[in-house]
């Protein structure tokens, strides 16, 4: 998936990819433009402090780690279905998917992004949202095994989602991309674990 850097009303469409997806893409870079049009300073520093916390999933770690000491021999088959699927997740994501999308991350400068807000740019490929995909999957494997464990968890995986595009590093198709990805290796992953131990939920 490719996108231009420019204002989403210069885009102009492409022949190599049919209307529909050029009017999506359109849509995308719109919905980038208007977030970061808009003044938010309260929100800004949550959201970079989130979305740098989230950095090498440390977020979900820690969340493996509560569920772990808290929740009994549920809470720890939740939490390393959690981190199973992590770890599947962003081998998928980073190894697979980035190099195949090759999109471009965003202008920040040129869109305006408020310094405030902002975390460090990677420079591996805008699509998908490895953050995302982290976030979800590990979602997704502790739903595997406890929906009430998951409730908290599948919100702050919204949020971390959600801040990658506050701070100006994804477009919001990446990681709508990045979540359902996550959200889908995590269940071939926990179906997997639960075929090879003779378990399921």
């Amino acid at each position: 998936m490719s996108a231009s850097d420019a204002h989403p009303s210069t885009v102009a469409p492409s022949p190599r990819f049919p209307r529909w997806l050029d009017e999506a893409e359109r849509l995308d870079l719109a919905i980038y433009a208007a977030i970061a049009r808009t003044p938010t300073p309260a929100l800004d520093r949550v959201m970079s402090r989130l979305s740098r916390a989230a950095d090498y999933s440390r977020l979900s770690i820690a969340s493996a780690a509560v569920l772990a000491l808290t929740g009994g021999p549920s809470g720890r088959r939740a939490a390393a279905m959690g981190l199973a699927s992590v770890a599947v997740a962003a081998t998928v994501a980073n190894v697979i998917a980035k190099p195949f999308g090759r999109r471009r991350r965003p202008d920040r400068i040129a869109q305006g992004v408020s310094v405030a807000r902002q975390v460090p740019m990677p420079i591996s490929s805008s699509f998908p949202s490895g953050h995302s995909a982290a976030a979800f999957a590990f979602a997704t494997g502790v739903a595997h095994v406890s929906l009430l464990a998951a409730v908290p968890v599948l919100g702050l995986a919204a949020v971390v989602a959600y801040s990658r595009v506050h701070t100006g590093v994804h477009y919001p198709a990446d990681v709508v991309a990045g979540s359902l990805l996550g959200a889908l290796v995590a269940k071939a992953t926990t179906t997997a674990l639960d075929a090879k131990t003779g378990t399921g939920y």
